[in-house]
């Protein structure tokens, strides 16, 4: 390989994989949204019996706050430990390095999906064989891609705002203080029920996640995801592309 042939693709995906597990956040991060799907599929179990699509369903809350954490992490934290001189020198293309960060945590959104049920299953055999109580084991395939789909959706979202601030802090904060503005946005009239209706991506995936959509609520669930996924990502872009690297 020559200094003009560029890093192969596949190389720079291997490399931003491994600093989900080989960083201390990332291993953190990793370690509690696993400890959480396990300890929220079980104790659903022990509260409303062994029901599969249900059990699995409530890894989503644990997910559904920890995977854009992620998300942000792995954009920013480059540029948090100063370690983006050093990349971007091997690498000078760095839109190919963004595209390389943001491809592991959408992956291991998907994984985390399928870990949840695959410890579901067991969950509801053992709860039933406990409760002694038939287990209900129908899971529509609709609503499991719907509910992967939230997942990787939520996880994006971590993914844009983490580009658009290159400040871990300042994104987590305003990942998760977005549902309360959104809850008092809807109720400020009808403009602000509208706007949340159309703009408030934790409402709009809910019909993903049941795994019943309409036309409607799909075009809502697009636009919300344009607007917090689609745009902050184009605009963090921009920034990553220009911004210096001291």
């Amino acid at each position: 390989m020559t200094a003009d042939t560029p890093i192969p693709f596949r190389r720079l995906l291997v490399v931003e994989a491994r600093k989900l597990v080989d960083t201390r956040s990332g291993t953190v991060i990793s370690l509690i949204m696993v400890g959480l799907v396990v300890a929220s599929v079980v104790a659903r179990g022990a509260v409303v019996g062994p029901k599969l699509q249900t059990l699995a369903g409530t890894a989503g809350i644990a997910l559904g706050t920890l995977l854009p954490v992620l998300g942000i992490l792995t954009v920013t934290g480059e540029w948090a430990h100063r370690t983006a001189l050093a990349t971007f020198v091997l690498e000078p293309r760095r839109h190919r390095v963004l595209s390389a960060k943001c491809l592991p945590p959408l992956l291991a959104a998907v994984a985390l999906s399928l870990f949840a049920m695959l410890v579901a299953v067991p969950a509801t055999a053992v709860v039933s064989e406990v409760r002694n109580t038939p287990a209900v084991w129908e899971l529509r395939p609709v609503w499991l891609l719907g509910w992967t789909g939230t997942n990787v959706l939520v996880a994006a979202a971590g993914l844009a705002l983490g580009a658009l601030f290159l400040n871990a802090p300042a994104a987590i904060v305003v990942n998760l203080s977005t549902p309360v503005l959104w809850a008092v946005v809807g109720r400020l009239g009808s403009v602000g029920a509208t706007l949340a209706e159309w703009l408030d991506l934790n409402t709009t995936v809910t019909p993903l996640m049941s795994g019943h959509m309409t036309w409607s609520e799909g075009a809502r669930l697009t636009v919300a995801a344009a607007f917090w996924i689609v745009l902050p990502m184009a605009a963090g872009l921009v920034r990553v592309l220009r911004k210096e690297v001291t």
